[in-house]
C-alpha cells in the first residue's frame, strides 16, 4: 500500500471545503499548523466553559459565566462617544445590568426589545456593587436555549480565527471522520479502557465537563497513543530495516584493549565496563549494531569509544568516529592517540581544513587500511572518503544529528555498526521519542577521583570581588575559564561583550594571563588560545560558549558564567562540566543581574543544588517542553498534537513495546492488525515509515 487509502481521502482534501472556511481563513489557520482537515481532528479544546442554565446570577461564583433566563427592561443609551450602552434586564431573583460598547441602538432594540424574555449566557463581574454581563456570547429566545451545550469546548485560536469559525470547521470535519479498524493491541486497549478511534475523536471534541479536557480522559489519552504509536512504528521499522541488512560480524580477540587497559592510570567504572560489553557483543552480531551511549559529562564516554573502536580494528577493520565540530575532533585526537599508540594503532584526523595533497595522501591512506581509526567533522561524510573495511562508525553529540543522518553514515560501511554517544542527559520520555529506533547504554557513574564542584550564585554587582578571588587564584598556579553572556542573536554584540570583558580582565590581572576565543575567530587563532590555555601558558580563557561541549583542561578549576540567567540549564551544565577534571577542589560562579525572573531563578538554584545531569534534564523538560529542549526542528522528533512527551512518558514507553511487537509477530503488517497499522501511519502523515514498508 504505497498510496494513501481512499477511506482517509476526505480528511486531506483542501481546508476550504469545510464550512465556513475561505481562502483568508486557510492562511489564518498557518498560524496553528492547521493545513488540512486531519490536523482540526487533533486540535483539541484546551479549556471549556461550563454553560448550564442557572435560575438567577445571585450566588454565583464572579467573576465567571453565567447562563440565565431574563425579562428585558429599559435601554440606556450612551451618554457620550465612548460611554456603554446599558441594558437593565431581570432573572428570577434580582436585577443586573447588560453591557455593550459601539453597538448600535436599533439592533440592540430588535434582539432585545423591552419586556420580552430571552436566555443570555456570558462573562458577569462586579463593578461597584453592581452585576454586569459585558457583551453577551449568546442572546437567544427561550424556545432555542437548547443550542447553548452545557459545556463549550475552547479550542486554542489565533487572529482571524474565531470560537464560531473554529467550532463550525470541526463540526465538517467531525462527519468526515471515517470508522477505521483497530491498530492498538486489544489487550491494551480494554486494560486501558479506551474508546474505539472514531468514539475517541467525538468525545475529545465535546467534553461534558473539565474531566473531559484532561490528559487522562480515555478519549485523549487514546489520541495521544495513537500518535506515539505512530511514532513508534516509524522508528521500529527503521530499526528492523537496519537489522535486515545484513550487518557485519566483527568479533574482537581483546589484544589491543588490553594493552590500552594497561597504559591506563586508573581501572574503568563498572558502568563504562558494561557498556563495552554490550558494544563487543552487538558488533559480534549478524545484525546491524544500533545503539546509544549516553553519559553525564565527565562518565568517561571516550574512554568506551576507543575501546569500541579498537574491537574494529582487532577484527581487521577500521573505524571513524565523528564530531560536531573541529576543537571537539581535535580534542578526541589528543586524548586517544597517546592511548591508540600504546596499543600500536594508527589514528588520523580529517577535518573541512584538509586541502591539496595532504588530505589527498590522507584519503589514500585510509583506503589502504594503513590509518585504522579516523576521528573527523562532517568531513568524512564527503563522497571521495573511502574507507578500506569500515566496520564501526561512532556519532558525537547526537542531537545535532536525526535519523536520516544516522542512516546516511550507516551506508559508509556496507553493513557497518553505529554507536551514537551524547553528553546531553535525556529525560525517558525524550529518550524514547528521539531514539526508540537504538539500544541506550548509559553511563551513570564518574571515574575515581572526580571531586564535586561547589556552585555558587554571585549577582553582578560582585564583580570586583570575583576579579580579586580569580587574582588570588592564579597566584595560586590554578586555571579559570571566564564564559561571556549571549547578549542577543547577533553575533556582533555578544563579540563586542566577550572583548570587552577580555579589555577590563587583562587590564585587571596583566596582559599576559588572560586569552580569548569566540566564534567568529579564525581556526589558527582559535586553536593558538586553546593551546596556550592548555599548555598553561594563559591562566584566564575568555570565551563564549564555543567551548561548552568536550573541551578538557584538568588544571583550570574555575568556571566563571557571566550573566548566567540568559543560559539554558543543559548549556550551564554542560558549560560548569569544563572543571572539576583535575584534582584540585573545583568551583562554578553562577553570576547574575537581579532581579531574576521564576524561571531564572528556577534555573540558577537547580544549578546549585545538584550535579546529576538527568535530574537537570527532567527540570528543563518541565520547564520548556520538548521541542525546546531538544530543538525539535533538526532532532527527528515529532511535534505531537495531542500526547504529551513530559507527562505521558510513560505512555510513550508503551507504544515503543506495542510497536516492535507488533513489528515481531507481523514484518510486513499484512495481517488485519498490521493493515490497520498502515492506516495509522497514513493518518499520522509518517511517509517515512510507509517508505520502509513499501521497500521492505
Amino acid at each position: 500500500m504505497s498510496t494513501r487509502p481512499e477511506i482517509l481521502f476526505p480528511l486531506f482534501s483542501e481546508l476550504e471545503t469545510l464550512p465556513g472556511v475561505g481562502p483568508k481563513t486557510v492562511k489564518s489557520f498557518e498560524a496553528l499548523h492547521v493545513t488540512r482537515p486531519r490536523d482540526l481532528v487533533f486540535t483539541l479544546p484546551h479549556t471549556g466553559i461550563d454553560r448550564r442554565k442557572r435560575a438567577t446570577v445571585q450566588g454565583a461564583d464572579l467573576p465567571g459565566v453565567v447562563t440565565v433566563e431574563v425579562t428585558v427592561g429599559q435601554h440606556r443609551a450612551p451618554s457620550g462617544r465612548g460611554r456603554p450602552y446599558r441594558i437593565e434586564v431581570e432573572d428570577a431573583q434580582g436585577a443586573f445590568q447588560l453591557v455593550f460598547f459601539h453597538a448600535r441602538d436599533d439592533y440592540l432594540r430588535r434582539i432585545l426589545p423591552t419586556g420580552a424574555r430571552r436566555v443570555v449566557s456570558g462573562k458577569v463581574e462586579l463593578f461597584d456593587g453592581v452585576a454586569q454581563m459585558v457583551h453577551p456570547d449568546h442572546v437567544l429566545e427561550p424556545g432555542d436555549a437548547g443550542e447553548i451545550p452545557d459545556f463549550e469546548p475552547v479550542y486554542p485560536l489565533t487572529a482571524g480565527i474565531t470560537q464560531r469559525v473554529m467550532a463550525k470547521a470541526v463540526a465538517g470535519v467531525l462527519s468526515r471522520v471515517p470508522e477505521l479498524a483497530e491498530w492498538i493491541d486489544p489487550a491494551q486497549k480494554a486494560r486501558a479502557g479506551w474508546p474505539d478511534f472514531h468514539a475517541a475523536v467525538e468525545a475529545a471534541h465535546h467534553p461534558v465537563d473539565m474531566a473531559g479536557i484532561s490528559a487522562t480522559a480515555p478519549a485523549r489519552e487514546r489520541l495521544a497513543y495513537d500518535e506515539f504509536m505512530a511514532h513508534q512504528l516509524t522508528l521500529a521499522l527503521a530499526r528492523s530495516s537496519l537489522r535486515r541488512s545484513k550487518g557485519r560480524v566483527s568479533r574482537g580477540d581483546g589484544h589491543l584493549r588490553a594493552k590500552v587497559l594497561e597504559a591506563l592510570p586508573y581501572r574503568p567504572t563498572s558502568a563504562q565496563t558494561r557498556a563495552v560489553e554490550d558494544i563487543a557483543a552487538d558488533m559480534g552480531a549478524q545484525t546491524r549494531m544500533s545503539r546509544l551511549l549516553q553519559g553525564d559529562v565527565g562518565s568517561g564516554k571516550t574512554l568506551v569509544a576507543l575501546l569500541a573502536l579498537l574491537v574494529a580494528v582487532e577484527a581487521g577493520g577500521q573505524g571513524v568516529m565523528m564530531a560536531p565540530t573541529e576543537i571537539l575532533a581535535r580534542q578526541h585526537l589528543a586524548a586517544l592517540r597517546p592511548l591508540a599508540q600504546s596499543a600500536g594503532v594508527v589514528l588520523e584526523l580529517l577535518t573541512g581544513r584538509d586541502k591539496g595533497s595532504a588530505r589527498v595522501a590522507k584519503l589514500a591512506a585510509l583506503a589502504r587500511g594503513d590509518v585504522h581509526i579516523l576521528v573527523g567533522t562532517h568531513a568524512v561524510f564527503q563522497k571521495d572518503v573511502k574507507f578500506a573495511d569500515l566496520r564501526l562508525a561512532i556519532v558525537d553529540e547526537q542531537h545535532r544529528f536525526g535519523v536520516t543522518q544516522r542512516m546516511e553514515l550507516g551506508r559508509k560501511g556496507a553493513g557497518a555498526d553505529v554507536l551514537v554517544m551524547t553528553a546531553t542527559p535525556i529525560p525517558r520520555s525524550l529518550a524514547l521519542a528521539q531514539y526508540g529506533d537504538m539500544d541506550v547504554s548509559i553511563l551513570d557513574e564518574k571515574p575515581p577521583g572526580r571531586l564535586p564542584i561547589k556552585t555558587v550564585l554571585v549577582n553582578m554587582d560582585r564583580m570586583d570581588e570575583v576579579v580579586e578571588r580569580l587574582r588570588q587564584a592564579i597566584r595560586d598556579g590554578r586555571q579559570a575559564y571566564w564564559i561571556c553572556p549571549l547578549v542577543d542573536e547577533s553575533e556582533a554584540v555578544d563579540l563586542s561583550s566577550a572583548e570587552e570583558r577580555f579589555k577590563r580582565l587583562r587590564a585587571a590581572l596583566g596582559e599576559a594571563h588572560v586569552g580569548l576565543v569566540h566564534g567568529q575567530m579564525p581556526h589558527d587563532e582559535k586553536d593558538t588560545a586553546m593551546a596556550r590555555f592548555e599548555a598553561g601558558e594563559t591562566a584566564v580563557l575568555v570565551a563564549t560558549t564555543v567551548i561548552e561541549v568536550g573541551v578538557d583542561v584538568p588544571n583550570a578549576s574555575i568556571m566563571v558564567i557571566e550573566r548566567a540567567e540568559h543560559f539554558g540549564l543543559a548549556q550551564l551544565h554542560q558549560l560548569r562540566g569544563r572543571v572539576g577534571r583535575g584534582t584540585a577542589a573545583s568551583t562554578c560562579l553562577l553570576m547574575y543581574q537581579g532581579p531574576l525572573s521564576e524561571g531564572g531563578t528556577k534555573r540558577l538554584e537547580t544549578m546549585r543544588e545538584t550535579e546529576d545531569g538527568f535530574r537537570i534534564a527532567e527540570v528543563d523538560l518541565q520547564m520548556r517542553g520538548a521541542g525546546d529542549v531538544i530543538g525539535t526542528a533538526q532532532s527527528g522528533v515529532p511535534r505531537f498534537r495531542v500526547g504529551d512527551m513530559e507527562s505521558q512518558a510513560s505512555l510513550m514507553a508503551v507504544a515503543q513495546s506495542d510497536a516492535r511487537r507488533l513489528l515481531a509477530e507481523d514484518p510486513g503488517l499484512e495481517g488485519p492488525r498490521g493493515q490497520a497499522a498502515r492506516v495509522l501511519l497514513w493518518l499520522m502523515e509518517q511517509d517515512q515509515a510507509i517508505r520502509l514498508i513499501s521497500v521492505g
